[in-house]
């Protein structure tokens, strides 16, 4: 008996609903090669097999939770380790531990991340149950019925509504409004608010509101398959024996809304899992941050540290058991002789693995995740990261990328809404060979614009936008008197933008002509002239050139007018080209550039885009952190430089700024070549004098080697140059000068060009990348870098939701990065090597005391303070450092930018930081066991018995344990706040009380064989002794570290000692407030950016003059701009030769600040 295909593949589909689009022939929906969708006729389009409307997004069910989430958790590398020593403990030959101590810890973890998991998992439910049950208008046997959304098929015709959301990916076919069209909102896809027009085809669009002629419509579609471009749809309508092309302005996606639309009717193509919508829902890169890195090398060290110190002892098992072991058999009595001391020392290898296990508590991994949590919402809660004209709060998007925040090295900057506003305004053009824009007076000579020069008066017009500015009235004076070639500029203008024009059967002028219309950038456009436009091309190509040394944003404008014959011959071709599946673009591209030839100039535009408010001060401040900026722009090369001359990253004082503009592989490459070879000079062996020892290891293999000189450069290369530096030959040469320089910018790059060169950066740089952008071209640059950082500005949200900090104006970078980032790196740092000295402390304890237990895997500690060590204990204190400390406030951070390089350098925890506080950790741990136990070999108690009973003994380096720990994390924080306060001392009195509770009689009587030792603590903690001994441990463990960090301070002060001090002398003495000199920067270049930032202040900075603030710790003041880093050097030199002097101290509050 055989089974039919069709009945077979219909039980799998019931069998399998989430694998929507599953086939016996066609497993994977991503390999279906294209889509035949049939309106009005789901037995055809149910033998294909498609997905049907339904969603999920959740990952559980209430049945498969609990074994899902437990397979998931223990693919993590430690929650698997751990179930590994529980199941140890489990053996009675090798437990000396009971499972209890392992098992508390993590089920508590597991438990913790479930709860986690399942809350997450329930809101998906719930959003996936909302949205599957919303009704929608589906045409059935010819009327309209409510259906819910997981029961549309493809194929169904829908009503949509107004303010209605579009139920599945749609082929528009008609709407309320004329011509077909309607209005969308597309948020839920790019996050932009602004409408977007979709338009049906005229055929389509014939079918009105009509149910009768919906119905009877049965169009075939023959489309892409499921893929995740929402930028882009082919296909093609069969219908009445006809093609009709189809793309993306025809289709409605699931998840966009329909606005200012009264209804529309829609063709369903992509249903489900397999809309546009659902397959954009994918994981993003995971992201780890060095620290992250870092962390998973120290872990397999600490474990074979783990296994060398287990070896160790089972050795000394294996030699204790053959010498001596036999004389203690009657005193410790064996269930079962082991007659083999290697078989011994084997078991006790496993046993001292388990003891030993807690030098990597599991708690670490929990920890570290609480406390970038906490510094995530720091971020989002920062008012002075909100932007009030937006209405728009700084974002952490991620919770994994904090610490990394304060390691930035390079910056990656896009310009166009980035550093400027991008709102652009008209400020001049060029017509037919002249320029309209600039005044003149009566002599010739140019008038700068003023506040108090009059504007063009545009009342003759009642359709003029009334905050529109221009100067110049002799454009309006050539429009009244009917110039044809301003009125021909003026119509390309008007009808050459993201307009829906009138469909009619003749696109033809007034007089009849058929004209084509074309507006770009120029490197572009002047490839497509007539060659009778050569002279007027140079004319315009001179005055483009003027614009942009201006800062202005500069496009060409071309006409050409078509013969009708050729016109409508091309037309057949486009319409051809247009209706074909197989390389559709390719085709199009090919027949556009045909009819875009011997096009004629009319003229350019020149509009000016902004700064936004602070750039300049925070580049500034971001220079003096030691952070590079580059700027990765699609502008021309006249207008990136102009705007960095108006950022001050470039400026007249520099040594030199380079060019590179190669049109061959030969030509960049002597460039370079050359460059480079001017700059190193007589520098080559000059270094900074602050290289980490790890980085300067790895630049010994590394040719790229970045160098500080004493000399200023910076390099300026455009996109076709570019193109050859990134070859494979070349882009070492490229780096090498790059980071030679102090400012790289880059023009008219594309977005794969961005993205390659932060590749570049991260691939032979041992250095943390930013890049920062607003637009969908800067997506890719933002996720190839470590960080990404997206601005909600006025190009839509696409760099926002690809990023992982978000916020609404660049001037926040400055705060982001040296506040946030720079705390987050701090307390992390200060957070691991505290755990990693404590866990050190209280393990190895158990390693010394091996040697005096015939190394029988017995332990010092009672079971229950193993257990609650970590959890309880000292989790709190720790938490608080890891999330409020601060060595210095956020004004001195902003104030001292220098403060950010530690972490540049990697210099508060790295391998070498490691070793220092983990022998830190062994030393207190030799202090903890043997001062303890040389006291108590001859110690008595008050009435003359001995004292030395193991109990007492655990219970005395336990609570020594306790409060070494407690003192140190009070000596490691810097920031004392009333949460510190409570957890340092309110984790001492939970230990104290739960100490006594465990050895109380009320517990006893409860669990007499858990807590079998009744009044330990209370007899122990009574003696006066043990008092000393704990006292005696304490300043023994203490004062060698207090000591030596008393020497380091005073004897060799690092920046933020010297700040902190500063900062502490400053609350004692009132505040001077000082009134701000402004000083207008004289630069030999013109910066068209005149009325987007204040004037800077390079006159008087690179005069060496000191400068007052106006108030030293407002909430964001404003940043001196300086040529370099030597002037803050001089005043941070005075102020640690001179801090005691007050009026020293006056003229060192007065350096850049922030």
């Amino acid at each position: 008996m055989t089974v039919p295909k069709e009945m077979a593949e219909k039980c799998l589909q019931m069998l399998l609903p989430w694998r929507g689009g599953w086939t016996l022939r066609n497993k994977d929906p991503r390999q279906e090669e294209e889509r035949h969708v049939k309106a009005n006729d789901r037995d055809y389009n149910g033998k294909f097999l498609y997905a049907d409307n339904r969603i999920k997004t959740s990952k559980y069910h209430i049945v498969t939770f609990l074994p899902i989430n437990l397979f998931e958790q223990f693919q993590r590398v430690a929650n698997a380790y751990f179930l590994f020593l529980l199941i140890l403990q489990l053996i009675p030959q090798i437990s000396s531990l009971s499972w209890f101590t392992t098992i508390v810890p993590l089920v508590l973890v597991l438990t913790i991340t479930a709860v986690k998991d399942a809350m997450d998992d329930f809101f998906r439910h719930k959003s996936d149950n909302h949205v599957n049950n919303r009704q929608s208008q589906v045409l059935i046997d010819g009327k309209l019925h409510n259906e819910k959304w997981m029961n549309v098929r493809v194929g169904d015709i829908i009503k949509l509504e107004n303010n209605q959301f579009v139920a599945a990916d749609l082929l528009l076919l008609s709407s309320s409004e004329p011509y077909g069209l309607c209005y969308i909102e597309t948020a839920e896809l790019d996050g932009e608010t602004n409408l977007k027009v979709r338009q049906a085809l005229t055929v389509t669009s014939e079918l009105g509101g009509d149910i009768s002629k919906m119905a009877a419509f049965d169009g075939e579609v023959v489309c892409e398959p499921p893929n995740n471009r929402l930028d882009r749809f082919t296909g093609t309508l069969l219908w009445k024996d006809e093609k009709h092309s189809l793309a993306n302005d025809k289709m409605l996606l699931r998840g966009c809304v329909l606005r200012n639309t009264e209804w529309c009717f829609g063709m369903v193509i992509f249903a489900g899992p397999q809309t546009k919508l659902m397959q954009n829902s994918g994981k993003t890169t995971f992201k780890r941050t060095s620290i992250d890195r870092l962390m998973n090398t120290l872990v397999l060290w600490i474990f074979g540290f783990l296994t060398c110190m287990g070896i160790i002892l089972a050795i000394g098992n294996s030699i204790w058991e053959y010498r001596v072991g036999d004389d203690f058999r009657i005193y410790l009595a064996w269930n079962e002789v082991l007659d083999h001391a290697v078989f011994s020392g084997f078991l006790t290898f496993w046993s001292y693995i388990i003891i030993l296990n807690t030098v990597v508590p599991i708690s670490l991994y929990v920890s570290v995740e609480v406390i970038r949590l906490g510094h995530s919402y720091f971020i989002n809660w920062d008012r002075r990261m909100y932007c009030s004209q937006r209405d728009t709060p700084a974002e952490a998007r991620t919770t994994t990328l904090n610490e990394e925040l304060g390691q930035i090295e390079y910056i990656f900057s896009d310009k166009t809404g980035t550093l400027t506003q991008n709102i652009m305004a008209f400020n001049k053009c060029s017509i037919n060979g002249k320029t309209y824009g600039d005044i003149y007076d009566e002599h010739g000579c140019k008038i700068e614009v003023t506040e108090r020069t009059p504007s063009v008066d545009f009342s003759f017009n009642p359709l003029s936008d009334k905050k529109f500015k221009f100067y110049d009235h002799s454009l309006v004076e050539a429009i009244k008197l009917g110039d044809s070639s301003v009125h021909e500029f003026f119509r390309l203008l008007s009808l050459c933008h993201t307009i829906m024009a009138e469909e009619k059967n003749e696109v033809r002028n007034p007089k009849g002509q058929i004209k084509l219309y074309s507006k770009g950038a120029d490197t572009i456009l002047f490839d497509m002239l007539h060659p009778s436009d050569e002279d007027l091309m140079y004319t315009t190509s001179d005055h483009l050139s003027e614009f942009a040394g201006e800062g202005l944003r500069t496009l060409a404008l071309a006409y050409k007018d078509l013969e009708e014959e050729y016109f409508e011959e091309w037309f057949k071709k486009h319409h051809f080209a247009s209706t074909t599946l197989d390389n559709r673009e390719d085709s199009l591209a090919a027949l556009y550039e045909e009819i875009e030839q011997d096009m004629k100039l009319l003229g350019a535009t020149a509009i000016e885009d902004k700064l936004q408010e602070g750039v300049a001060e925070t580049i500034a401040c971001l220079t003096l952190a030691n952070i590079k900026v580059w700027v990765l722009t699609g502008d021309k090369q006249e207008t990136a430089m102009n705007i960095g001359y108006s950022c001050n990253m470039l400026r007249d004082d520099m040594n030199e700024v380079f060019t590179i503009s190669g049109n061959t592989v030969l030509e960049v490459q002597q460039q370079l070549r050359n460059a480079k070879e001017r700059v190193l000079g007589s520098y080559r062996d000059v270094g900074n004098g602050h290289t980490n020892s790890e980085k300067l290891e790895m630049s010994k293999n590394d040719s790229v080697v970045e160098e500080t000189f004493t000399g200023e450069y910076a390099l300026i290369i455009n996109g076709h140059s570019l193109a050859h530096a990134l070859e494979a030959d070349l882009e070492r040469v490229f780096l090498d000068i790059a980071c030679m320089c102090k400012t790289v910018i880059c023009c008219r790059v594309t977005p794969l060009q961005k993205a390659q060169v932060v590749e570049l950066v991260k691939k032979y740089k041992n250095a943390v990348t930013l890049a920062i952008g607003d637009g969908a071209n800067d997506v890719s640059m933002i996720k190839t870098a470590h960080i990404g950082v997206g601005i909600s500005g006025q190009e839509g949200m696409q760099a926002v939701l690809a990023s992982d900090f978000s916020f609404a104006q660049f001037r926040l970078l400055q705060r982001l990065l040296l506040v946030h980032g720079r705390w987050s790196y701090f307390r992390m740092c200060n957070f691991l090597c505290y755990f990693f000295y404590k866990n050190f402390a209280f393990t190895l304890v158990h390693f010394w005391f091996g040697f005096f237990c015939g190394f029988s895997a017995q332990t010092v500690y009672d079971q229950w303070f193993i257990t609650l060590f970590n959890i309880v204990y000292t989790s709190l204190p720790v938490l608080a450092m890891g999330l409020f400390d601060q060595d210095v406030n956020e004004q001195s951070s902003l104030e001292h930018p220098r403060l950010y390089e530690p972490g540049q350098l990697n210099v508060l925890f790295n391998k070498h930081k490691f070793f220092i506080c983990t022998a830190q950790g062994v030393y207190t741990s030799i202090v903890l066991f043997f001062i303890p136990y040389a006291v108590f070999l001859d110690t008595v108690r008050d009435d003359g018995s001995h004292i030395s009973d193991h109990q007492s003994f655990a219970v005395t380096i336990a609570t020594s344990l306790v409060i070494v720990v407690s003192v140190q994390i009070g000596l490691d924080t810097s920031y004392w706040t009333a949460v510190n306060h409570l957890y340092i001392w309110g984790s001492v009195a939970i230990y104290f009380s739960i100490l006594f509770a465990m050895y109380s009689n009320g517990i006893f009587d409860l669990f007499p064989n858990q807590f079998p030792f009744i009044g330990t603590a209370r007899n122990a903690l009574s003696q006066k002794s043990v008092w000393l001994v704990i006292l005696l441990t304490t300043v023994v463990c203490v004062m060698p570290v207090v000591a030596l960090r008393f020497l380091r301070v005073d004897l060799y002060p690092r920046l933020t000692e010297k700040v902190r001090y500063m900062q502490q002398a400053s609350k004692k003495q009132r505040p001077l407030e000082h009134n701000l000199k402004r000083v207008r920067r004289t630069s030999s270049r013109r910066s068209a950016y005149a009325f987007a930032h204040q004037e800077g202040y390079g006159e008087l900075i690179t005069s060496g003059k000191n400068m007052k603030v106006t108030n030293p710790f407002s909430s964001l003041p404003a940043v001196r701009i300086q040529s370099s880093t030597s002037w803050i050097e001089n005043l941070l030199k005075k102020r640690a030769d001179a801090p005691n002097n007050t009026s020293t101290d006056r003229t060192l509050k007065q350096q850049p600040s922030l």
